[in-house]
Parts: structure tokens; sequence; C-alpha cells
């Protein structure tokens, strides 16, 4: 197997796993608990949700993609009225499988191309989908402890 056919698959098993524990995690959540912040600091089960959804649309989407997608990365965090918690897994599944295909469409060569954009420190696109597959796995740790106490405090 070559190295960047190599490289996408790990990529996509590691895009494939972050997402499900997602949904793993969420599964218990009644729509009221996904929405709910636990702690009077943080963010709530639902809005990291959001901000994950919004993170791969622009940095993957927009970025490398080109999918035109326009961020509002102070909603995915305050939004008043969101979604339902079906809706915002459902706009999250998209953005996963979008990542997907992404990576699927890149060549050997497209791994190494220059990067850019706003809040980004990447210079190349792979370093770009790692740190991107980095911080959904920051924020489902996150999610987890947000999980355990939504739980606990049901005891």
């Amino acid at each position: 197997m070559e190295l960047d056919s190599t490289l996408s698959s790990v990529l996509i098993d590691r895009y494939s796993a972050n997402a499900a524990r997602v949904r793993e995690l969420a599964a218990p959540l009644a729509n009221a608990e996904f929405w709910r912040k636990p702690y009077p600091y943080g963010n709530s089960f639902g809005h990291l949700v959001l901000h994950l959804s919004g993170n791969l649309n622009y940095y993957i989407g927009a970025q490398i993609a080109k999918t035109g997608y326009d961020r509002d990365r102070p909603r995915e965090f305050n939004d008043a009225n969101p979604p339902s918690k079906e809706e915002a897994l459902k706009r999250f599944d998209e953005a996963v499988t979008m990542v997907v295909a992404t990576i699927c469409a890149q060549s050997a060569e497209d791994w190494s191309c220059p990067y850019s954009a706003i809040g980004a420190n990447a210079q190349i696109r792979l370093d770009m989908v790692l740190q991107c597959a980095t911080h959904m796995q920051h924020h489902i740790g996150q999610m987890i402890y947000l999980v355990y106490e939504l739980q606990r405090s049901h005891s």
C-alpha cells in the first residue's frame, strides 16, 4: 500500500471513530440535556457539536473542498435558538462525511499544498486535517465530562 492511501485510510478511520464517539456520548442525552450547561462556565454538549461542525466545514470544507461555507463562529457557542439535538447531530454527520470525501479526493501531492485560513497556523493541507482531528479529540474529552456531570445530576 502506498503512503498516500495509507494516510487517507488512517485519517478516515480517525474521523469516523471520532464521529461515532460523539454519537455514542450524545445518545443518552435528551434534547434539553444536550443543550444544558452543567457548569457556570464552558459549553453545552450541543454547542460543542455545533462548534465541531463549524470547525470542519470552515477549515476543511471552505478552505480545501471549496464548499463556500461561511462560518459564524460566535453563534456556534451562543445560539439562543439552537437546532434540535437530532438536527445538530445530522449537521455534524454531514460535516464528517464531507471531510471523508475531501480526504479521499486528495492526491499524494495535494497533502503538501499550501494552506491558509483565518485562525489557522497550518502551512499545508495535511497539517490542517490533522489539527482538525486532534481538535475533535480535545472536545470529545470535554463531552465525556459533560455527559458524566449530566448523568450524575440525575442521581
